[in-house]
């Protein structure tokens, strides 16, 4: 029986077409001259996102934390949603090596989401020299953990003159916000207005084997060049890669289909009598009362899951079709009963 995976939208394998153009890259030495592949890439997502320049970088933890350490010094706080990719799963990272001090902020705009209010009672003012200081707000666009929800353009401004208001600058973990793109059928850029920073990855949803960008400033970006170095991420001859990536971003029209899918199997799920909620993009949590026996048990049954926290969690992505969801509900069937909460 061929497992069907809904763990991520990082399974995904790299297409033919995207293969074909792996091997037939035009390369250079990245680190010395800038790989005319990856350049080409570098500038089609910064101009996505609205930004003057942007940077390759293997994984979008390393692009987070190059943001994270552009923006903070030793000791300093950021802010983020309860939740966040950057505070629970990137392994510590922005205190380690950032510096920074982390700060969870609760979900008072909805799930994943907080509120201007929050930003403006959280930053505080200066104070002394023996006080701590607050100097970043991260967004996460979607939200991952929250089952993939969108913070609106409105709310995304409203954060954004709040953290300035309050003298800080602002990243945004945006990678999965081609899917709040799609969600909402505004462009990257709308979404990622005001911001320093921004990263957005290239294999969560979209298909490349590898990669993540973050854009900025010139002079950010810059200076983000040489973080990368530090880290271990200098690549050589980058385009073998990037190739990959200019051809995921030709899926960018198609993110739709995925929401669609994954709509379907709340659908499906729902008339099982399962609690499924409605998803606002390609992620869908269902709470159960065992996570660990409801994951083994759709594992017997051939559909691949993962658990976040008393949840399982649905990725729906460009390697599944819709039949593949209904194939998918059929083997369910019999197991919801392990998918209720009550």
């Amino acid at each position: 029986m061929r497992p069907i995976d809904l763990r991520s939208d990082t399974v995904t394998l790299p297409t033919p077409e995207m293969r074909a153009a792996m091997a037939a890259a035009e390369v250079g030495d990245d680190v010395l001259e800038r790989d005319p592949t990856m350049a080409t890439l570098e500038d089609r997502v910064a101009d996505l996102l609205g930004m003057e320049a942007a940077l390759w970088v293997p994984s979008g933890c390393m692009g987070n934390l190059i943001a994270l350490m552009l923006h903070l010094t030793r000791g300093d706080r950021f802010l983020a949603p309860a939740q966040a990719h950057v505070l629970g799963s990137e392994l510590g990272t922005g205190a380690w090596l950032a510096g920074g001090m982390p700060e969870a902020l609760a979900w008072d705009g909805g799930p994943g989401r907080i509120t201007s209010a929050q930003v403006t009672r959280a930053a505080g003012s200066p104070g002394p020299y023996y006080t701590l200081r607050t100097r970043l707000l991260c967004l996460e666009n979607t939200h991952n953990f929250a089952g993939g929800t969108v913070t609106p353009q409105a709310e995304h401004w409203a954060l954004v003159a709040a953290a300035k208001a309050a003298g800080l600058a602002v990243h945004l973990d945006g990678a999965r916000l081609w899917h709040a793109a799609a969600a909402t059928g505004l462009p990257p850029a709308a979404l990622a207005e005001g911001v320093d920073t921004v990263q957005v990855c290239l294999s969560k949803g979209l298909g490349a084997p590898m990669g993540s960008l973050l854009a900025g400033s010139t002079s950010a970006i810059t200076d983000a060049r040489r973080l990368r170095k530090m880290l271990g991420g200098g690549v050589r001859q980058g385009g073998v890669v990037a190739a990959a990536g200019l051809l995921a971003l030709d899926y960018l029209p198609r993110i739709e289909e995925d929401h669609a899918k994954i709509r379907r199997l709340a659908e499906g799920l729902r008339g099982f009598g399962v609690p499924a909620p409605a998803p606002e993009t390609n992620i869908l949590l269902v709470p159960v009362l065992n996570a660990q026996a409801a994951l083994a048990g759709l594992e017997q049954v051939g559909v691949r899951t993962l658990p976040v926290g008393s949840a399982i969690r649905f990725i729906a992505h460009r390697d599944l079709s819709l039949a593949d969801i209904e194939e998918a509900l059929r083997r369910i069937e019999p197991v919801t009963h392990l998918l209720r909460s009550a």
